[in-house]
């Protein structure tokens, strides 16, 4: 005789959902990637008072290996090598400028429904439900 511990679970350790999991998971990896298809990515350039600052922000960066080839056991040398990427890369981010293609009013449906659709049913599919849902108020 099985016990109830032995069988198998679904979708987050509860019972049944599988299916939905893995539907509700193709739509909103669809949904998402057609969202994010229709987006344009342009890259500005880096500007402090009208003046280009690229060259400025590579300052600590250069100071930072020129350190580490001294001493590459220096704090000062890793962490200036470490603000001098951390300040490239959120220029790069900062000066980014997304755009949303010109699509259809159809083809926008489809992609929301598709990503909303399948995040409710994944989260649809964690929830416990289905047969053993309702067999938990017996007694035995």
């Amino acid at each position: 005789m099985m016990n109830n511990e032995s069988r198998v679970r679904g979708a987050g350790g509860t019972p049944g959902g599988i299916g939905e999991f893995i539907l509700g998971l193709i739509m909103a990896v669809a949904g998402a990637y057609l969202i994010v298809n229709q987006v344009v990515v342009f890259g500005g350039s880096w500007s402090i008072w009208g003046y280009n600052s690229f060259g400025l922000s590579l300052v600590p960066l250069i100071f930072g290996i020129g350190i580490l080839f001294f001493n590459g056991k220096s704090i000062i040398g890793w962490l200036l090598l470490l603000v001098g990427v951390v300040v490239i890369f959120a220029g790069i981010l900062m000066n980014l400028q997304f755009y949303f293609q010109r699509t259809s009013l159809f083809n926008t449906i489809i992609m929301l429904v598709l990503l909303a659709g399948g995040i409710g049913l994944i989260f649809r599919a964690l929830a416990p439900h289905g047969q053993r849902a309702v067999d938990s108020n017996e007694v035995g």
